[in-house]
């Protein structure tokens, strides 16, 4: 599925975050249409550390390129602020187009970044991210690759700045624009009016944020094209691994906790590791691969 055309369609698109190949294969028998690997998730889940800009473009990249191997579905990957100036920006939307990408996301903040529902954020001249746009539409080898903008001026310089700055986004090139942490639905509803039949928009939806949490039926009513929901696959993993192991080292075993588990076979089915073997088997059929 080309990501663009899935947005022209006009329904709502639903990408589940996700942190690496595992969960990208699990959310893609689910039945994902497309996914988000957000850059929160990777540091939450390769470094655990917070969302405050320690992520650096090769563990992205490295991460990307896995999932890619993996699940056959366009991947729509948070760059953050492109890991520098327009040129380093440049050299990300390549490096993520040929790892896999199909859409790349960057961002108006300073680095150190941080998550677009933490305090303290700042945010660089609306004229170097208009570059950065620029630099990264120039930089893509392939149309169809979408460059998402993201501002996080709403919570740093206010609402109108905010819609200012997407629309200097929208005149640089962007494909899609993201106005992070929206803070009632009346201001949603006034980014759908503000931008309505010039770009798709994407909505960030967050348990805990700054963002009212709707569904994405009525955010496809308001006119967004796309919803995320980037980082709730980690707080389910995180939730469920603290009553995990909570419950193994307070009973000596996972007895108790058996119906919350797949079992040895059951993960063996979703990961396909028959099918494997015996493409395996095929090519050697002594059996060492």
């Amino acid at each position: 599925m080309e990501l663009g055309r899935r947005l022209e369609e006009g329904r709502i698109l639903l990408a589940p975050g996700i942190s690496d190949a595992l969960t990208a294969l699990v959310a893609a028998r689910a039945g994902a249409e497309a996914l988000y690997l957000s850059g929160a998730n990777i540091a939450y889940g390769r470094l655990g550390r917070p969302d405050v800009g320690l992520v650096t473009m090769s563990e992205v990249e490295a991460t990307l390129s896995q999932i890619a191997e993996r699940v056959d579905l366009p991947i729509i990957v948070d760059a953050d602020t492109g890991f520098g100036n327009a040129l380093n920006a440049a050299r990300t939307v390549r490096a993520f187009e040929k790892a896999g990408a199909a859409a790349i996301q960057l961002e108006d903040q300073e680095m150190p970044k941080r998550c677009g529902h933490l305090r303290g954020k700042s945010l660089v001249a609306v004229d170097e991210m208009v570059g950065k746009v620029r630099a990264a539409v120039d930089a893509r080898l392939n149309a169809s690759t979408l460059v998402i903008a993201r501002t996080d001026a709403i919570a740093v310089e206010g609402f109108a700045a905010a819609l200012d700055r997407g629309r200097r986004y929208v005149a640089a090139g962007c494909d899609i624009l993201f106005i992070e942490a929206p803070q009632s639905i009346v201001q949603m509803r006034e980014i759908a009016r503000a931008f309505e039949g010039s770009v798709p928009l994407l909505a960030n939806m967050v348990e805990g944020g700054s963002t009212p949490m709707m569904t994405a039926a009525d955010l496809e009513g308001i006119g967004f094209r796309l919803v995320i929901f980037p980082g709730g696959i980690i707080r389910a993993l995180c939730h469920t691994a603290e009553r995990y192991y909570g419950s193994l080292l307070a009973h000596g075993t996972n007895g108790p906790f058996r119906e919350q588990m797949l079992d040895f076979v059951e993960l063996n089915e979703r990961l396909g590791t028959a099918r494997l073997l015996d493409a395996a088997a095929g090519y050697d059929p002594a059996g060492r691969g």
